[in-house]
């Protein structure tokens, strides 16, 4: 661990609706998401559910009732691809079985400054987008494209999104105690080496147990609960 390393920030439980993760979540750990709101910028929303150590988990899901947010105002102008690959057919086609652990983000602490991290690296880390929700106001790194964050083409949700947290107050501190904390995220991918090699590089690599194995990469985490131990996938 360097003296730049990144902490955990949080959890991603990607669904087609947030009913769904949260009765998923639920359902594995024995206590409903809650609380959250709307991402205008991204037409999503999320609920969220307290960690023990700073650390939350956040169901999200498209938001049926957003209202478009347009890259380009100009006529031809796109609406901007949703965060966490959510525009992805993909994406959407896996949705359809059940909401599932997706993603996890790393939290950027100061006196790093994330922009000026990116603009120094721009093949490395995504573009950093200004984001709110409520009082909550950060910039988080997300591709042009709404894809996973990626490496020399490599991703798949187990390469993480980093955040930069400008509120003065972080979600876990507002959010109700779960009794619940995080034991191990575990990962594999078939290119175990191009995602180890930029978790190194990010000063990421001490918060997530990865292995090489073929086949679609995974994503585990395993937690304590009052009920013991209990995994979401």
């Amino acid at each position: 661990m360097t003296a730049h390393s990144l902490r955990l920030d949080h959890l991603v439980i990607s669904a087609r609706t947030l009913d769904e993760g949260t009765q998923y979540v639920a359902d594995t750990l024995g206590v409903a998401p809650a609380g959250g709101g709307a991402h205008p910028l991204m037409r999503t929303h999320n609920r969220l559910l307290n960690l023990w150590g700073g650390v939350y988990l956040e169901v999200i899901a498209i938001d049926p009732h957003a209202t478009p947010s347009i890259d380009a105002p100009a006529e031809g102008g796109t609406a901007r691809a949703r965060l966490f690959a959510l525009d992805d057919p993909a994406t959407q086609a896996r949705l359809e079985s059940g909401p599932y652990l997706s993603h996890w983000v790393a939290r950027v602490e100061r006196p790093k400054h994330l922009p000026t991290w990116q603009a120094q690296y721009p093949q490395r880390i995504a573009p950093i987008v200004p984001m709110t929700r409520g009082d909550f106001t950060w910039g988080l790194s997300v591709p042009d494209d709404g894809a996973w964050p990626a490496w020399q083409g490599v991703g798949d949700g187990v390469l993480p999104s980093l955040i930069q947290w400008d509120s003065p107050h972080h979600p876990s501190t507002v959010l109700p105690e779960s009794g619940i904390s995080l034991k191990a995220l575990k990962a594999t991918h078939p290119q175990a080496d191009i995602v180890a090699a930029q978790l190194q590089w990010l000063g990421a690599a001490h918060l997530i147990e990865l292995q090489s194995a073929q086949g679609a990469a995974t994503l585990v985490a395993e937690f304590e609960t009052p009920e013991g131990l209990r995994t979401l996938k």
